[in-house]
């Protein structure tokens, strides 16, 4: 008969034998309590046993025992994430790290957002940070609050009732896009819609930003699909021509450089005969020919939101209130 090959699991006891020491002082270390003092010495001790057995704190265990977890969760479409917010959360775990929390990325499709605040409520984090935050409602956040989830903050256009918000309105960059290529004596701009799942909640109110500009004026808005390839955009570059449009509002600036490539490639000149924007500020912006005109957005630094959510977490008073504004960088492109 085959022996079971299956090697038996390590336990904190385990560690306490190697290392001749209770496992209340393994949990002490392992935990890095700080109301109980270990020697120096006994440290290393219990940090040596632990790694030569190869042992692992038990999450799920150590939240039970605490009363509460260490992760914030995020919950986010991972296609959503472009290179400005993806660097942002770098950022933002390593500072949270400084707190002693981990951060967890949650990707998961719900129908409505009370249904993913008990999927999220499951996971009992410490705090929930929505960077989607504009479907956020204070019933979703009652869901959270019973759960035990004590850091609550989402970022949104308007304030959510009972919940921390940084105001961030997507529609102001459209707004600022379009009045800009207004001021430049553009009139009829494209903005490019992007195929991507997870895009459309930036891009639904971007697109209704640039619409309200024009509506206040004789200018035309028009949404363009496109994906990021250069399939995608080498078509809607074939096509441009018979668009009769004279500037475009390209969504961000990597899907700005993409067209900016395919539009020359057609024989088009930018930006006499169309006007680019993009949004983000990236490195990419600058490297084109015409560089590219874009929006950069002021967004708070990862210590502030790292402090802030701890705050919460804690139950203390949090500091004031944090916004994105979005500022236009004039470039050659328009």
């Amino acid at each position: 008969m085959a022996k079971d090959s299956t090697a038996p699991t390590v336990t904190s006891a385990d560690v306490a034998r190697l290392a001749q020491v209770s496992r209340a002082t393994v949990s002490f270390v392992l935990n890095n309590t700080q109301t109980h003092r270990v020697s120096d010495s006994t440290r290393a001790r219990v940090l040596a046993a632990a790694d030569q057995l190869g042992y692992v704190p038990h999450a799920a265990a150590r939240s039970l025992r605490a009363g509460r977890s260490n992760l914030v969760l995020l919950p986010t479409s991972v296609s959503a994430i472009g290179r400005l917010v993806s660097n942002w959360l770098d950022d933002l775990q390593s500072e949270l790290e400084r707190h002693g929390y981990t951060t967890v990325l949650h990707a998961g499709r719900f129908v409505d957002v009370v249904t993913a605040a008990r999927a999220w409520a499951e996971l009992r984090p410490a705090a929930v940070f929505a960077l989607e935050g504009d479907r956020y409602t204070a019933q979703a956040a009652e869901v959270l609050r019973r759960a035990g989830v004590r850091g609550l903050l989402v970022c949104a256009a308007r304030p959510v009732e009972g919940v921390r918000t940084i105001s961030f309105d997507h529609a102001r960059i459209g707004t600022v896009a379009a009045e800009h290529l207004l001021a430049q004596g553009r009139r009829a701009i494209g903005v490019i819609m992007p195929r991507e799942r997870g895009l459309d909640t930036f891009a639904r109110p971007r697109l209704a930003g640039a619409r309200s500009v024009a509506a206040r004026s004789t200018a035309t808005v028009t949404p363009l699909e496109m994906a990021y390839t250069r399939q995608s955009a080498a078509e809607l570059a074939g096509r441009w021509p018979t668009l009769s449009l004279d500037a475009v509002f390209a969504y961000n600036d990597e899907y700005a450089a993409l067209l900016l490539r395919a539009l020359q490639d057609a024989g088009l000149s930018v930006p006499d005969e169309v006007a680019i924007v993009g949004a983000d500020d990236l490195l990419v912006a600058e490297l084109q020919r015409p560089e590219l005109t874009t929006i950069r957005l002021d967004l708070p630094t990862p210590a502030q939101v790292a402090d802030l959510l701890h705050e919460l977490i804690e139950g203390r008073e949090a500091p004031g209130a944090f916004g994105v504004e979005p500022v236009l960088i004039h470039r050659r492109s328009s």
